[in-house]
Protein backbone atom coordinates (compact mmCIF):
# COMPACT_ATOMS: atom_id res chain seq x y z
CA UNK A 1 0.00 0.00 0.00
CA UNK A 2 1.55 3.43 -1.17
CA UNK A 3 1.22 6.47 1.18
CA UNK A 4 -0.07 9.03 -1.64
CA UNK A 5 -0.76 12.20 0.33
CA UNK A 6 -1.93 14.94 -1.48
CA UNK A 7 1.04 16.78 -0.03
CA UNK A 8 3.79 14.97 -1.27
CA UNK A 9 5.92 17.47 -2.70
CA UNK A 10 6.01 16.30 -6.53
CA UNK A 11 9.08 18.21 -7.96
CA UNK A 12 11.72 18.20 -4.40
CA UNK A 13 14.41 15.45 -4.41
CA UNK A 14 12.93 11.83 -3.34
CA UNK A 15 12.95 10.46 -0.19
CA UNK A 16 11.71 6.91 0.48
CA UNK A 17 11.01 6.04 3.39
CA UNK A 18 11.03 1.77 5.35
CA UNK A 19 9.60 0.92 8.36
CA UNK A 20 10.66 -1.48 11.53
CA UNK A 21 9.21 -4.56 11.60
CA UNK A 22 7.53 -3.69 14.73
CA UNK A 23 5.23 -0.79 13.02
CA UNK A 24 4.09 0.07 9.23
CA UNK A 25 3.95 3.49 7.53
CA UNK A 26 2.36 5.22 10.15
CA UNK A 27 5.59 5.36 11.77
CA UNK A 28 6.84 8.00 9.68
CA UNK A 29 3.50 10.31 10.27
CA UNK A 30 5.45 12.50 12.39
CA UNK A 31 8.77 12.84 10.33
CA UNK A 32 7.13 13.11 7.07
CA UNK A 33 5.62 16.20 7.09
CA UNK A 34 9.14 17.99 8.33
CA UNK A 35 10.64 16.46 5.06
CA UNK A 36 8.10 17.81 2.75
CA UNK A 37 8.32 20.99 4.28
CA UNK A 38 11.74 21.15 3.80
CA UNK A 39 11.33 20.66 -0.31
CA UNK A 40 11.54 16.81 -0.46
CA UNK A 41 8.80 14.76 -2.48
CA UNK A 42 8.77 11.76 0.25
CA UNK A 43 7.04 8.16 -0.34
CA UNK A 44 6.49 5.93 2.37
CA UNK A 45 4.74 2.53 1.73
CA UNK A 46 3.94 -0.56 4.05
CA UNK A 47 5.99 -3.59 2.99
CA UNK A 48 4.79 -6.93 1.73
CA UNK A 49 2.93 -8.31 4.60
CA UNK A 50 2.50 -5.29 7.26
CA UNK A 51 -0.18 -2.48 7.07
CA UNK A 52 -2.50 -2.53 4.29
CA UNK A 53 0.18 -4.53 1.89
CA UNK A 54 -1.27 -8.28 1.12
CA UNK A 55 0.85 -10.97 0.12
CA UNK A 56 0.38 -14.27 -1.13
CA UNK A 57 2.65 -17.26 1.21
CA UNK A 58 5.49 -16.89 -1.45
CA UNK A 59 9.43 -15.85 -1.43
CA UNK A 60 9.91 -12.23 -2.90
CA UNK A 61 12.35 -10.10 -2.42
CA UNK A 62 11.93 -6.75 0.09
CA UNK A 63 14.93 -4.99 -2.00
CA UNK A 64 12.97 -5.71 -5.55
CA UNK A 65 10.39 -4.74 -3.63
CA UNK A 66 11.81 -1.39 -2.69
CA UNK A 67 13.01 -0.91 -6.36
CA UNK A 68 9.26 -1.50 -7.33
CA UNK A 69 7.41 1.12 -5.30
CA UNK A 70 10.48 3.56 -7.00
CA UNK A 71 9.15 2.30 -10.22
CA UNK A 72 5.61 3.04 -9.50
CA UNK A 73 6.92 6.65 -8.73
CA UNK A 74 8.92 7.43 -12.13
CA UNK A 75 11.89 7.28 -9.89
CA UNK A 76 15.13 6.77 -11.50
CA UNK A 77 17.11 7.68 -8.00
CA UNK A 78 15.86 8.18 -4.53
CA UNK A 79 17.76 8.61 -1.19
CA UNK A 80 16.30 5.80 1.35
CA UNK A 81 15.57 5.71 5.02
CA UNK A 82 15.28 2.75 6.82
CA UNK A 83 13.96 1.82 10.48
CA UNK A 84 15.35 -1.22 12.09
CA UNK A 85 14.46 -3.83 9.42
CA UNK A 86 13.72 -1.71 6.64
CA UNK A 87 17.48 -0.33 8.20
CA UNK A 88 18.24 -3.96 6.53
CA UNK A 89 16.41 -3.50 3.48
CA UNK A 90 17.79 -0.37 2.79
CA UNK A 91 21.37 -0.98 2.78
CA UNK A 92 20.82 -4.50 0.88
CA UNK A 93 18.80 -2.28 -1.78
CA UNK A 94 21.66 -0.05 -1.79
CA UNK A 95 24.02 -2.98 -2.85
CA UNK A 96 22.11 -4.51 -4.93
CA UNK A 97 20.68 -1.66 -7.18
CA UNK A 98 23.30 0.44 -6.35
CA UNK A 99 22.61 2.89 -9.57
CA UNK A 100 18.84 3.40 -7.76
CA UNK A 101 19.77 4.88 -4.29
CA UNK A 102 21.67 8.40 -4.03
CA UNK A 103 22.16 7.80 -0.49
CA UNK A 104 21.02 5.20 2.37
CA UNK A 105 20.16 5.84 5.95
CA UNK A 106 19.26 3.46 8.60
CA UNK A 107 17.91 4.49 11.78
CA UNK A 108 18.61 2.11 14.51
CA UNK A 109 19.04 -0.50 11.71
CA UNK A 110 20.22 -3.69 11.25
CA UNK A 111 22.70 -5.03 8.80
CA UNK A 112 22.30 -8.29 6.89
CA UNK A 113 25.08 -11.21 8.27
CA UNK A 114 26.09 -8.71 10.90
CA UNK A 115 26.22 -9.80 15.10
CA UNK A 116 26.47 -6.65 17.13
CA UNK A 117 26.40 -8.80 20.15
CA UNK A 118 24.24 -8.60 23.17
CA UNK A 119 24.24 -7.77 27.07
CA UNK A 120 23.91 -10.50 29.39
CA UNK A 121 20.67 -8.84 30.00
CA UNK A 122 19.70 -8.61 26.64
CA UNK A 123 19.97 -11.80 25.78
CA UNK A 124 17.56 -12.70 28.18
CA UNK A 125 15.14 -10.50 26.99
CA UNK A 126 15.74 -11.69 23.21
CA UNK A 127 14.70 -14.81 24.46
CA UNK A 128 11.71 -14.00 25.42
CA UNK A 129 10.66 -12.22 22.56
CA UNK A 130 11.67 -15.28 20.51
CA UNK A 131 9.33 -17.25 22.68
CA UNK A 132 6.49 -15.13 22.19
CA UNK A 133 7.01 -15.00 18.41
CA UNK A 134 7.44 -18.71 17.86
CA UNK A 135 4.16 -19.42 20.01
CA UNK A 136 1.47 -21.65 18.50
CA UNK A 137 -1.14 -19.36 18.16
CA UNK A 138 0.95 -16.49 19.00
CA UNK A 139 -0.56 -14.12 21.23
CA UNK A 140 -0.47 -10.46 19.19
CA UNK A 141 -1.12 -8.42 22.55
CA UNK A 142 1.56 -9.98 24.52
CA UNK A 143 3.92 -9.68 21.23
CA UNK A 144 2.65 -6.21 20.91
CA UNK A 145 3.57 -5.33 24.84
CA UNK A 146 6.95 -7.43 24.74
CA UNK A 147 8.10 -5.19 21.79
CA UNK A 148 7.12 -1.73 22.90
CA UNK A 149 8.59 -2.50 26.19
CA UNK A 150 11.79 -3.23 24.71
CA UNK A 151 12.01 -1.44 21.39
CA UNK A 152 10.05 1.53 22.02
CA UNK A 153 10.46 2.27 25.86
CA UNK A 154 14.22 1.13 25.67
CA UNK A 155 15.60 -2.44 27.39
CA UNK A 156 15.56 -1.35 30.97
CA UNK A 157 14.06 1.98 29.97
CA UNK A 158 10.98 2.97 32.47
CA UNK A 159 7.38 2.74 30.67
CA UNK A 160 6.64 6.58 31.21
CA UNK A 161 9.93 7.86 29.12
CA UNK A 162 8.06 8.02 25.81
CA UNK A 163 4.56 9.57 25.19
CA UNK A 164 1.88 7.25 25.61
CA UNK A 165 0.43 8.25 21.87
CA UNK A 166 3.96 6.95 20.61
CA UNK A 167 3.58 3.34 22.48
CA UNK A 168 -0.20 3.23 21.67
CA UNK A 169 0.68 3.57 17.91
CA UNK A 170 2.89 1.32 18.18
CA UNK A 171 1.06 -1.15 20.18
CA UNK A 172 -1.80 -1.02 17.36
CA UNK A 173 0.59 -1.59 14.48
CA UNK A 174 2.35 -4.18 16.26
CA UNK A 175 -0.66 -6.09 17.14
CA UNK A 176 -2.57 -5.88 13.68
CA UNK A 177 0.97 -7.42 11.90
CA UNK A 178 0.77 -10.24 14.27
CA UNK A 179 -2.99 -11.02 14.17
CA UNK A 180 -4.56 -14.39 13.35
CA UNK A 181 -4.60 -14.86 9.68
CA UNK A 182 -1.53 -12.14 9.04
CA UNK A 183 0.06 -13.48 5.57
CA UNK A 184 3.71 -12.14 5.76
CA UNK A 185 5.21 -14.30 3.03
CA UNK A 186 9.26 -15.41 2.61
CA UNK A 187 11.77 -12.45 2.54
CA UNK A 188 14.56 -13.54 0.82
CA UNK A 189 18.15 -12.69 1.73
CA UNK A 190 20.70 -10.50 0.25
CA UNK A 191 23.53 -13.41 -0.63
CA UNK A 192 26.03 -12.53 0.19
CA UNK A 193 24.91 -11.01 2.96
CA UNK A 194 25.65 -7.13 3.50
CA UNK A 195 28.63 -7.35 6.58
CA UNK A 196 30.42 -8.65 3.63
CA UNK A 197 29.89 -6.55 1.04
CA UNK A 198 30.46 -3.69 2.46
CA UNK A 199 32.51 -1.93 0.00
CA UNK A 200 30.08 -1.97 -2.54
CA UNK A 201 27.62 0.24 -0.15
CA UNK A 202 29.82 3.04 -2.42
CA UNK A 203 26.44 5.75 -1.98
CA UNK A 204 26.81 8.23 0.96
CA UNK A 205 25.82 6.18 4.00
CA UNK A 206 24.22 7.50 7.51
CA UNK A 207 23.72 5.73 10.88
CA UNK A 208 21.73 7.11 13.27
CA UNK A 209 21.33 5.46 16.70
CA UNK A 210 20.48 5.93 20.44
CA UNK A 211 22.11 4.51 23.38
CA UNK A 212 18.49 3.90 25.14
CA UNK A 213 18.16 0.98 22.01
CA UNK A 214 19.50 -2.07 22.40
CA UNK A 215 23.24 -2.16 21.70
CA UNK A 216 23.71 -4.35 18.93
CA UNK A 217 22.27 -0.82 17.11
CA UNK A 218 25.05 0.83 18.15
CA UNK A 219 27.67 -0.94 17.67
CA UNK A 220 26.13 -1.38 13.95
CA UNK A 221 26.21 2.46 13.25
CA UNK A 222 30.00 2.14 14.35
CA UNK A 223 30.98 -0.58 12.34
CA UNK A 224 29.07 0.66 9.54
CA UNK A 225 31.33 4.62 9.57
CA UNK A 226 34.72 2.46 9.66
CA UNK A 227 33.93 -0.24 7.08
CA UNK A 228 31.74 1.25 4.15
CA UNK A 229 33.11 3.59 2.30
CA UNK A 230 31.20 6.93 2.19
CA UNK A 231 29.69 6.56 6.23
CA UNK A 232 29.42 8.78 9.13
CA UNK A 233 27.78 7.29 12.67
CA UNK A 234 25.40 9.78 14.86
CA UNK A 235 24.69 8.55 18.26
CA UNK A 236 22.14 10.20 20.84
CA UNK A 237 22.23 9.25 24.09
CA UNK A 238 18.19 10.25 25.01
CA UNK A 239 16.26 8.20 22.21
CA UNK A 240 15.91 4.18 22.12
CA UNK A 241 14.38 2.52 18.58
CA UNK A 242 12.23 4.46 17.38
CA UNK A 243 13.77 7.76 16.70
CA UNK A 244 11.35 8.99 14.06
CA UNK A 245 9.04 8.70 15.97
CA UNK A 246 10.40 9.84 19.52
CA UNK A 247 12.19 12.95 17.86
CA UNK A 248 10.70 13.75 14.01
CA UNK A 249 11.82 17.00 13.87
CA UNK A 250 15.53 16.31 15.07
CA UNK A 251 15.48 13.20 12.35
CA UNK A 252 14.34 14.95 9.34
Amino acid sequence: ALERDPDLGRRGPPIVLLHAGIADLRAWDAMAPHLVDAGYRVIRYDQRGFGRTVTENIEFSPRADAIAVMDAYGLGRAALVGNSYGGMVTFDTAIEFPARVVAAIGVGAGLGGFDGGATPEELELFEVGEALEEADPIDPDAVADFDVRFWVDGPGQPADRVPSAIRELVREMDRAHNAPGMVHGEATRLVPRATERLAELTCPVLAVAGTLDASECVVTARHLEVNAPEARAIVWDDVAHMIGMEQPERLA
